[in-house]
């Protein structure tokens, strides 16, 4: 049985975050290793922890015991931790137990990096970016995250002159949703919200506005790829055009 290969590294606008880059196994056998690295972490005050699984093929009940168990102190705390770039095949696993009910997970680094930025108050689309290579999954590298779009609701009038009454009025067509071809609920569901990713998006899929599609979550990640959405500057990117 292969072992595991556990690096630490400090990232964020910080280095306040530590990213934990795992390689092989994590089950009865190599757990306890996790443990330790993350346990030495946890006693330096860190609990803003990343764990990259790019490279993890297997993950047993024993290792996700090692994130559920230690997730309740890093929240008391104020911090979290993070699980990205999972394969396929252990993210199926991963839902089947519904620790995705527990625990977040994210396509890339950066987006998790982002979130934890984010939750402390600074401004990420000021912060300088690191561009992590893409793992054997095939999960792309993102370099930058462009700034939250603030998209008008109304006509803005400069001197308050004209009336409401002389302001052109649409009806917009009510679009049945359910009927929609799977690339276009993935881009309303993209237009409606660019930051979600391609879980988020499967999970907002599997709801009655579109009719209970129910697909994996790598499928969704494909046709992203294959629409030129798979990062999140490129979904803010066809959310502005639109």
């Amino acid at each position: 049985m292969e072992g595991i290969q556990i690096s630490l590294s400090k990232v964020g606008a910080r280095r306040d975050v530590a990213l934990f880059r795992v390689r092989g196994y994590l089950d009865t056998q190599t757990c306890a290793e996790m443990l330790r690295e993350m346990t030495a972490v946890l006693k330096q005050g860190i609990f803003h922890v990343i764990v990259d699984m790019g490279q993890v093929n297997y993950v047993s009940s024993a290792g996700w015991g090692v994130f559920v168990g230690e997730i309740k102190g890093i929240r008391e705390n104020g911090g979290d931790l993070k699980l990205v770039q999972m394969m396929p095949e252990v993210y199926d696993v991963f839902e089947m137990l519904e620790f995705h009910r527990i625990l977040e997970c994210y396509d890339s680094i950066e987006e998790a990096i982002d979130d934890f930025d984010l939750s402390i108050g600074l401004d990420v689309t000021k912060s300088v970016f690191q561009a992590f290579p893409a793992r054997e999954n095939g999960s792309p590298a993102v370099a930058v995250t462009p700034p939250p779009v603030n998209r008008p609701t109304s006509l803005r009038e400069s001197d308050g002159s004209r009336s409401k009454a002389a302001r052109p009025s649409f009806t917009k067509l009510k679009i049945n949703e359910h009927a929609l071809p799977f690339t276009e609920k993935i881009k309303s569901i993209v237009i409606g919200n660019p930051a979600l990713n391609a879980r988020k998006i499967r999970q907002e899929l599997n709801t009655e506005r579109f009719g209970y599609t129910r697909v994996s979550w790598w499928k969704v990640f494909q046709t992203l790829r294959m629409l030129n959405l798979a990062t999140k500057e490129q979904r803010y990117r066809f959310y502005r055009s639109r």
